[in-house]
């Protein structure tokens, strides 16, 4: 499969996901049962609680069971995903952040949703391959690991053939992306902070920057930089994106020079301005105010002065739910 080297660019891909040759060699069905076990001594994102899930629940209030908000063909995401039919989202409960200003706070930190079984997964994917999507985009999956790969393997057997977007926080671990390689074809991080403390006051993590660096790393390396097919819809590779949060909070220029000069000066990414006071966030001053034009016109200029050029065309202001 060739890689894009430039926004745009047509590129002739194979038109088959990833996950089909560990289906085939029966790689896909070792990996969920891998996955199960680590959730013994859960080690699956960057808190590493090594709780047993299988007795009590994690720092992500999680247990054994995914829980599901919604799920439905969503056409506000990055022009490669979205394209003309949705990208068909499957929007987990709980998260393995605590955000204090998350946007969708009612799902990630109030839990709302339902428990689901693997197979009910899996009927939600097929439906939303039916539905026309172009992908199959799990908001918030890191601490469902295991629930996913069960539903996959489910759903690959019964004839699933859309790519895998692993739209996530960015703190994931890496022992969750080693059972990850070769099952997702598309990671949409975020990268949040470039400092560690404003994460631990403001998401209630430690050691974010590290963690998130390391995870970006080892997604580029596992899939590459963004490839689109003659659509311009996304087929494999890595889609970044940065929340630009008031007073530089979230550190754009260490961010956008990690990824041009430690990554790829072809890293697709999604400089997004959408940020507006949410759950907490009115306590937290300078949070408790949107982020001004000027700040996301400088975090836009601080981009590509770092030497990144393959930024998602998304009209100023509109709104987008941000991966929690």
């Amino acid at each position: 499969m060739a890689r894009a080297q430039g926004a745009g660019e047509v590129v002739k891909t194979s038109g088959e996901p990833s996950y089909l040759a560990l289906l085939h060699s029966g790689e896909l069905k070792q990996r969920a049962e891998a996955a199960y076990e680590l959730l013994h001594a859960c080690n699956l994102c960057g808190h590493e609680c090594r709780i047993d899930r299988y007795e009590r629940v994690g720092v992500c209030r999680t247990g054994v069971r995914a829980a599901v908000a919604s799920y439905h063909p969503h056409l506000g995401e990055e022009d490669p995903l979205r394209g003309w039919r949705g990208s068909g989202t499957i929007f987990f409960s709980w998260c393995n952040l605590s955000c204090q200003f998350c946007q969708n706070y009612d799902i990630s930190q109030l839990g709302q949703g339902h428990e689901v079984e693997p197979e009910d997964l899996a009927v939600m994917m097929l439906a939303l391959q039916d539905q026309g999507c172009h992908n199959i985009n799990l908001v918030s999956p890191t601490h469902v690991v295991a629930p996913i790969l069960a539903s996959l393997l489910i759903a690959a057997q019964s004839g699933l053939r859309l790519p895998l977007v692993w739209n996530t926080g960015g703190y994931d671990s890496l022992a969750a992306l080693k059972l990850l390689d070769g099952v997702v074809d598309i990671y949409m991080p975020d990268m949040k902070y470039a400092d560690a403390e404003n994460a631990r006051k403001y998401s209630k993590v430690e050691r974010y920057p590290e963690v998130n660096q390391a995870a970006v790393k080892e997604m580029h390396r596992q899939v590459g930089d963004l490839v689109m097919d003659e659509n311009g819809i996304a087929q494999r590779g890595l889609l970044v994106r940065h929340l630009v949060l008031p007073k530089g909070l979230a550190g754009t220029p260490e961010i956008t020079r990690f990824l041009a000069e430690k990554i790829s000066r072809d890293t697709y990414i999604n400089v997004m301005d959408q940020y507006r006071p949410c759950y907490k966030a009115r306590e937290l001053p300078p949070l408790n105010r949107r982020t001004s034009r000027a700040e996301f016109n400088q975090a836009l200029e601080q981009a590509r002065e770092a030497g990144l050029h393959r930024f998602d065309k998304h009209v100023p202001g509109m709104l987008r739910i941000v991966g929690i």
